[in-house]
């Protein structure tokens, strides 16, 4: 009966700002707009990485591909609900809510391990400088970021196939801005006991393990930044890691918030805020953030600007 019941359902009604019809094409606004700099921002951050020989380094390597992690999971629901902003039909299929559960949860954890994988990079930096170019080398940096993709793969195999293996008994009202784990546990008729322990389980493994190697890792490079005596070394340190703590942060608290929590302490109404500051702003934030902050960056602007000069003035 379960299955011919979940088999039925062919769409998921996203109720979103249903509530908020007078403020839609202002939120369509803010989104939109939101979602032009995080694109523009990100892929900003992408180009000048690769043009730069000087940024061909892990820590840049590690920073493009951020980038176009936050690209790709701000993708998977943003445009989508632009479109329910502006329409009567506010509904995507069955095999659409798979697939952008299935995206969506594949970058989060990718983007988790690779914070921490960046947080290894700067470790090493820091602490072990005169081992640095021998331990992150080219193909230690591959295999890391390879290790996040895997490992995010994995998780949103589990979770995906946990989650829609469950019946909907024909209540298919989301109560969310798009399809993600807790709104569809909530909206199941059957047993959710194994889902709630596979997210707990993997919020563990994948939220609370890497952000508290993170921590870890800040605390031996904290402590070898007091030692520098000068304070001119010590602002230098500090400045690689400020920007990548401060997306930590950010990123960390909405999604462990989120997911490493059991489903009955959930309030929809309350969790759609977080989940549009983990979604939507944060992947904004991330390219400002490093840009801001990374004199790097801003030389490689300045080098590459030169360059387009140079080539425009030959016309």
């Amino acid at each position: 009966m379960e299955g011919k019941n979940q088999t039925a359902l062919s769409e998921f009604i996203i109720l979103g700002f249903s509530n908020l019809n007078e403020l839609q094409f202002l939120i369509f606004t803010i989104f939109f707009l939101t979602y032009i700099c995080t694109l523009g921002g990100n892929m900003f951050i992408i180009l000048v990485t690769v043009v730069d020989p000087h940024l061909h380094t892990p820590m840049y390597y590690f920073l493009g591909n951020l980038a176009f992690l936050d690209i790709c999971y701000t993708t998977t629901n943003v445009p989508q609900m632009m479109v329910h902003l502006l329409s009567q039909k506010k509904s995507i299929s069955y095999g659409g809510c798979v697939l952008q559960l299935f995206a969506f949860i594949l970058f989060v954890g990718s983007e988790c391990f690779l914070l921490a994988a960046m947080a290894y990079d700067r470790y090493i930096a820091i602490c072990k400088p005169l081992r640095y170019p021998v331990i992150m080398n080219k193909a230690l940096s591959s295999q890391l970021a390879a290790l996040s993709w895997t490992g995010g793969f994995l998780n949103s195999v589990v979770h995906t196939v946990l989650t829609f293996r469950l019946p909907f008994c024909g209540n298919n009202q989301i109560n969310y801005f798009f399809c993600d784990i807790p709104p569809l546990l909530m909206l199941s008729c059957g047993d959710t006991s194994i889902n709630e322990l596979a997210l707990l389980s993997t919020a563990v493994f994948i939220g609370w393990t890497p952000f508290l190697c993170i921590l870890l890792s800040y605390l031996y490079i904290i402590s070898t930044i007091l030692k520098i005596r000068s304070s001119e070394g010590r602002r230098k340190a500090f400045s690689t890691c400020t920007s990548h703590l401060v997306i930590v942060l950010l990123y960390y608290g909405s999604t462990i918030f989120t997911y490493a929590r059991p489903i009955s302490s959930y309030s929809l109404e309350k969790d759609r805020l977080i989940s549009v500051l983990y979604s939507i702003v944060t992947p904004m934030l991330n390219p400002i953030i490093y840009t801001l902050r990374n004199k790097d960056i801003k030389e490689a602007v300045k080098a590459v600007g030169r360059k387009c000069q140079a080539s425009s003035s030959l016309f």
